[in-house]
């Protein structure tokens, strides 16, 4: 069972935006699966919409999550506010091994669906976790790699040191 489940019942879709809004232990679940040191929001409105045998989830998704430093590993608050256009389509279509597939920019965020119903707090969960950037730095960062001396003062970031090679002395 995901950390964050919010089944929708496709027999039942509705015009109207959906509010969704994770609980404290919800965060608190998420921020442990996704190795965060905390996920303090997690919200998002979607407007869900049939195509065929789709269905169409856009909206957008809003979260405050506290992850370490990739440098430091202090705690770094971040902002995430970012679009949703997800599609959902029946599980079950089968291919050939060795056919060859060509995805398309549209068919990056398709999510398999069996039965009645789609978990869109799942799909939302993926979708943070999709959206942290993995090496997020703070503010302490360039000082943390002058005191391992990864960083030398004056440089002016990771091809410093490739562009002294290429002066003439």
């Amino acid at each position: 069972m995901s950390e964050f489940s919010r089944l929708v019942d496709l027999r039942q879709l509705v015009l109207e935006p959906l509010n969704l809004e994770a609980t404290e232990a919800e965060c608190a679940a998420l921020a442990r699966r996704f190795d965060l040191v905390a996920v303090l929001r997690l919200t998002a409105e979607v407007t869900i919409a049939q195509d065929r045998n789709k269905i169409l989830a856009k909206g957008r998704l809003k979260a405050d999550i506290v992850q370490s430093c990739a440098i430091s590993g202090e705690d770094l608050p971040v902002r995430i506010a970012e679009p949703l256009n997800l599609r959902f389509v029946p599980a079950g279509v089968e291919r050939r091994p060795d056919e060859e597939v060509e995805l398309a920019l549209d068919d990056l965020d398709e999510i398999e669906f069996g039965g009645t119903s789609i978990d869109l707090g799942e799909a939302l969960a993926q979708s943070m976790a999709l959206a942290i950037d993995p090496f997020a730095e703070g503010p302490d960062a360039d000082r943390v790699r002058r005191e391992v001396g990864l960083l030398d003062e004056g440089s002016a970031g990771p091809f410093a040191a490739l562009a002294k090679l290429t002066k003439p002395n």
